[in-house]
């Protein structure tokens, strides 16, 4: 069931649980979340980044869109870190059904036109905005971009922010980073400032850079008002890191041999999140 993400995030709002934005690359990794949320009845986000989308290609885009209409759970296809107008409209034309539209580089006045003129686009053809304000870390050059000093989301500028863009989720920076957090650096999210933007602001929010994080942290955070966490690193770590393992016998080359095992191993670790995020069983609300 092929949903926009604000006929999504409204169920999650209202019944404060957080839907899984698992980035894919890959149709096999792809096909092997739509299975554990189907096996969880859980919700579902894919997300694909620019960088994603140019890996494999938009024609592979009607394929995803053909298996989120088959599928049992509502699923939104989410184009992730969108830069420019001009890619939003590549996502539109190409079926997305959820845009992001990443301002959070820009200074405010720029971030508010630059999303605005998102909304506008999108909102004409019935395919959801996520904005963000403030910046996300990063951890290594792998990751999506961040930043080496997080600017962290005002509450006063978020109730600004949504006023004037319109968007219908926002991504709030409240200490995450993009990748995995190497041993020196410790992983430490602002709940309390997260907890005060959720007063002032009552469309979902978005935290980027989820995998990683302490459990605890992330399950205050969805018992706090986060409705959608986006998930990369920890996911593609577990199927990439079998796939080593796997190819330790020199012998295979057959991709039906050498991925099931890795989409098991990646099952695994995208069961925990879900269960972390409390989504599962959660398709049966929609």
């Amino acid at each position: 069931m092929l949903l926009n993400g604000t006929d999504l995030l409204a169920v999650a709002n209202k019944h404060q649980f957080a839907v899984p934005a698992f980035n894919v690359s890959d149709y096999a990794m792809m096909n092997g979340l739509f299975e554990i949320s189907e096996e969880k009845k859980a919700p579902l986000i894919i997300a694909i980044h620019p960088d994603e989308l140019s890996h494999i290609g938009v024609d592979m885009m009607r394929a995803v869109i053909a298996r989120a209409e088959r599928s049992s759970v509502p699923t939104t296809i989410h184009f992730d870190h969108g830069a420019t107008y001009q890619q939003i409209l590549l996502a539109i034309r190409n079926g997305f059904t959820s845009v992001m539209i990443d301002g959070s580089m820009l200074p405010f006045d720029e971030n508010v036109a630059l999303t605005s003129r998102a909304v506008e686009a999108a909102h004409a053809v019935d395919v959801s905005v996520e904005g963000e304000l403030g910046t996300i870390g990063k951890t290594d050059d792998q990751a999506e971009y961040g930043v080496d000093t997080i600017i962290y989301t005002e509450p006063e500028d978020a109730v600004t922010f949504v006023d004037e863009t319109g968007v219908d989720s926002l991504a709030v920076a409240i200490g995450t980073r993009h990748g995995i957090y190497p041993a020196w650096m410790k992983a430490e999210l602002k709940l309390d400032l997260l907890e005060e933007i959720a007063k002032k602001v009552s469309i979902p929010l978005v935290l980027h850079g989820g995998s990683n994080n302490p459990d605890s942290e992330i399950a205050e955070s969805v018992r706090l008002g986060i409705n959608k966490i986006n998930i990369s690193s920890d996911i593609k770590v577990a199927y990439h890191n079998k796939m080593r393992e796997v190819l330790g016998d020199a012998d295979l080359r057959e991709p039906n041999l050498i991925q099931p095992p890795c989409i098991a191993a990646m099952k695994l670790t995208a069961a925990q999140k879900i269960d972390l995020f409390e989504a599962a069983g959660k398709a049966e609300l929609y």
